[in-house]
């Protein structure tokens, strides 16, 4: 498979065109940036991290029964995905109090949500991607009530397999964003899933173990992304290869 014309290159990672009409090659670069861009950093190894972390969680999400974009890694820094019509809203599913929730409804970091709560944002880097809901999605046609109903099920499933897997490695799943998009004519999963994209906290200390490290200054970035992986059983590469 041939990379072809960049497509797309966001905060993180680069998409590119190949040879087949179907499929695009997914670029996990070393760019680190936090409050909607205003602080960037270049994190050693950060690239290959997330690509192989990512590919371990997308292959136990398809063993789960849940449809993915993602086809194989095709080296330390690069995977094979599915080229798809995104759809431009953001799922999160929070399992307990952090972030964003935190600032908005002044509850307590750390407390246990039950049931897990679940949120629409549209993706508008420009705008912050902004809160919406369900009735804002359909009249601006960014998503049928269909589609979210389906979106927000997966979104679920995701969150089943997942917490119990981050338990299996001592970890808790606090909350994490989910990106779908239509491929066949039905929706699939259509992001990455590393400690980029959501929060996780040792189960026993609950030390900060994702992207948080970065945006609060407590350094041990990528030793955390690592450490993660490896109680999952994760293997990373010894060093950081192009194709």
């Amino acid at each position: 498979m041939k990379k072809r014309q960049e497509l797309y290159a966001g905060k993180a990672k680069s998409v590119y065109t190949t040879d087949a009409p179907d499929r695009l090659i997914l670029e996990f670069r070393d760019d680190t940036s936090a409050f909607d861009g205003k602080r960037k950093e270049a994190l050693e190894r950060k690239g290959m991290v997330n690509n192989v972390f990512n590919a371990f969680i997308m292959e136990r999400l398809e063993d789960a029964g849940i449809p993915t974009h993602f086809d194989k890694r095709l080296s330390d820094t690069e995977s094979l995905v599915k080229k798809m019509d995104m759809i431009p809203v953001e799922c999160v599913v929070r399992n307990i109090a952090a972030g964003g929730l935190v600032k908005r409804l002044g509850v307590e970091e750390g407390a246990t949500l039950e049931p897990p709560t679940f949120e629409l944002f549209l993706k508008d880097d420009e705008r912050g991607d902004p809160m919406i809901n369900e009735s804002l999605a359909e009249t601006f046609g960014w998503a049928t009530p269909e589609q979210l109903g389906e979106m927000k099920a997966l979104t679920f499933k995701v969150n089943r397999v997942l917490k119990q897997l981050f338990a299996e490695g001592e970890m808790l799943l606090v909350d994490y964003k989910l990106e779908f998009g239509l491929y066949d004519g039905r929706i699939i999963l259509g992001d990455e899933f590393s400690p980029d994209g959501c929060r996780l906290w040792d189960a026993n200390t609950r030390e900060k173990m994702d992207k948080d490290r970065f945006r609060q200054g407590l350094g041990g970035v990528i030793e955390a992304y690592e450490e993660v992986g490896r109680r999952l059983g994760v293997v990373f590469p010894e060093g950081q290869s192009t194709p």
